[in-house]
């Protein structure tokens, strides 16, 4: 066992899943003891938690993100990206000490089925069987090409929503942006909308359109992604005879509908990906122009592995990650809370929409 931190209890972080405004911490043995053959436990150093996080649980029931980690009747984990350090293990291929990267829940501790790959692991857990590999693979420090120790919380709260963002870019102009010049961007301040802002900004759309609210409105237009900001209550301003493409990162049932009732043809096609604002969803009947399509990251991953090859998938997306990720000093402050109370504070400011957009938050169940 390997730990620099007192490791005889685990924390839970847990949320209701049909009132996500109820959580709590459940407390238990740390899961140290004797392990399976294959069995990895994970100590959790440090997670990030966006409004990217709320998504997971808004969509938990839908996209099966409560099956990743499972909890008691009624209560759910919400995924996070992490970084961990090895333990305890029975797996030949990951030692002691060793450092992964990948989804993990807000706990302090993880154990694992795991099972051996080039990069690192995948939990080969019975109830991650039906999960894209993607979102259950495990990489090591040591051998990620896209790993830098001095970025590491700017890769917790970036590279996971940067990777939907450069493959939302990626499949709307593999389909030509299905003829319009104008990209809409709703909840433009979230970091999924930067990303794809500024992935959308370097391969040159026409014209880029961040959709916010009036509290939000200095710092969408600061980031010089965008060429230009629109406020909600500005969307009939729109100019109905230009071709434009929506990508929704809000899931504002109010926001789609004012949207498409007023661009009604000149609106050709609406992609969601995010839900940003979890508690104004609806239904979308009898919405005119096209019908929204739900993006589903792993199956453009899947699409470019085989047109390109794995390799330049990955050479692609990591020198446009990296190119993103060393600017993002211009404009996310990142801040570290450690402890119980501080991941309630910012789960709780985040799920209000009180959360500041230029702050990045990089917690620890851990007190230190």
């Amino acid at each position: 066992m390997v730990s620099n931190r007192d490791s005889e209890s685990r924390v839970d972080f847990r949320v209701k899943k049909a009132a996500l405004t109820e959580h709590g911490l459940v407390k238990s043995p740390a899961p140290t003891g004797s392990l399976g053959p294959g069995q990895v436990v994970l100590e959790v150093d440090r997670f990030a938690f966006t409004a990217n996080n709320i998504s997971y649980a808004v969509a938990g029931d839908m996209l099966d993100y409560w099956g990743f980690f499972p909890a008691e009747d009624g209560w759910g984990r919400i995924p996070a990206m992490a970084y961990a350090d090895v333990i305890a293990s029975t797996c030949d291929a990951v030692a002691l000490g060793e450092r992964f990267f990948g989804f993990f829940p807000m706990a302090t501790h993880h154990v694992v089925e795991a099972r051996a790959t080039g990069e690192g692991f995948i939990d080969a857990s019975d109830h991650r069987e039906s999960h894209a590999v993607v979102y259950r693979q495990f990489s090591r420090t040591t051998t990620d090409p896209l790993y830098d120790e001095e970025f590491e919380d700017e890769t917790l709260l970036l590279r996971g929503l940067f990777m939907t963002s450069f493959l939302v870019d990626d499949f709307l102009a593999d389909n030509e942006h299905y003829g319009a010049e104008t990209l809409l961007i709703s909840s433009a301040s979230s970091k999924t909308s930067i990303a794809l802002a500024a992935c959308a900004a370097e391969r040159g759309h026409d014209r880029v359109v961040g959709l916010t609210s009036p509290g939000n409105a200095a710092f969408v237009a600061s980031l010089g992604f965008y060429d230009e900001v629109l406020l909600y209550s500005d969307l009939t301003s729109l100019p109905v005879d230009e071709p434009a493409v929506f990508v929704d990162m809000a899931g504002n049932a109010e926001v789609r509908n004012t949207l498409h009732r007023h661009l009604r043809d000149s609106l050709k096609y609406d992609c969601s990906v995010g839900l940003t604002h979890w508690d104004k969803g609806g239904p979308n009947a009898d919405l005119p122009g096209p019908a929204p399509e739900f993006f589903f990251a792993p199956a453009q991953i899947a699409k470019r592995s085989k047109e390109w090859g794995p390799a330049k998938l990955r050479k692609d997306l990591g020198a446009s990650w990296q190119r993103f990720r060393d600017g993002s000093s211009k404009w996310l402050e990142v801040e570290r809370g450690c402890g119980e109370d501080a991941v309630v504070r910012v789960y709780e400011a985040t799920l209000s929409g009180s959360a500041s957009p230029g702050v990045g938050n990089v917690l620890s169940l851990w007190d230190r």
